[in-house]
């Protein structure tokens, strides 16, 4: 039996495809506001809370941090939650990664409940998983979103209620993946047995060793064999 009874995973680049769809929409929103900002240095703040990036791009911009007001980041993120949902609920087609659902479906088969955790506020993640019909598959069991915490990633809070709903106290009982060095840290705080980097996002292979995962995968599928190892 596996060592293994929670299973939590990122949503972005980590179960579902992301052409930079979400640096984009980010991009824009920061445009409209009068800051353009290259993908390149949103990229790296993917995962976090975005409240949070929003306030680092712009001090990178050039603002001084006591100009940057909490009105100014609301609106930019307004702007950025409402292109999000325009994007999952009528967009393009939305897709999960290979083999996501068929991995998802076999450890809860096992007896591993499944999570899914995200730097998206709760409205997002509610749009990308009604879409993609993953409750009523019978795919997930738990789905949380930045918001619904005092602090997101890295801090462990989200795993940590996540944890409290599946009745579980001890994170070794834990494992979590996900795609960015944020989600490797996130992991590593709440003390997760397994902290899962996945090369399907937008960082690199090499990327994600330097932050010292305890597993580098290419296939979301290689967890079965982590949790059953």
């Amino acid at each position: 039996m596996s060592l293994i009874k929670l299973a939590i995973f990122d949503i972005a680049g980590t179960t579902i495809k992301d052409n930079h769809e979400v640096s984009k929409a980010l991009q824009v929103a920061l445009v409209k506001h009068g800051y353009a900002v290259d993908l390149a240095q949103i990229n790296p703040l993917m995962g976090y809370e975005k409240n949070l990036p929003i306030g680092q791009l712009l001090q990178m911009q050039g603002l001084a941090a006591e100009t940057i007001s909490t009105q100014l980041i609301n609106a930019i993120h307004a702007d950025f939650v409402q292109q999000m949902l325009n994007f999952y609920t009528s967009g393009p087609v939305i897709e999960p990664l290979p083999q996501v659902e068929e991995t998802l479906k076999a450890l809860r088969e096992q007896g591993v409940k499944v999570g899914i955790n995200t730097g998206f506020s709760k409205d997002i993640a509610d749009a990308i998983i009604n879409r993609l019909k993953w409750r009523e598959k019978g795919i997930i069991d738990y789905l949380i979103g930045s918001d619904e915490v005092e602090l997101g990633r890295p801090h462990p809070f989200m795993i940590q209620q996540l944890m409290q709903q599946a009745g579980i106290t001890d994170p070794l009982q834990v494992l979590k993946a996900g795609d960015t060095e944020v989600d490797i840290h996130e992991g590593q705080n709440a003390g997760c047995r397994y902290v899962v980097g996945i090369t399907t996002g937008i960082f690199t292979r090499e990327e994600l060793a330097s932050y010292h995962p305890t597993h580098l995968i290419d296939d979301i599928a290689e967890v079965l064999t982590i949790i059953n190892g």
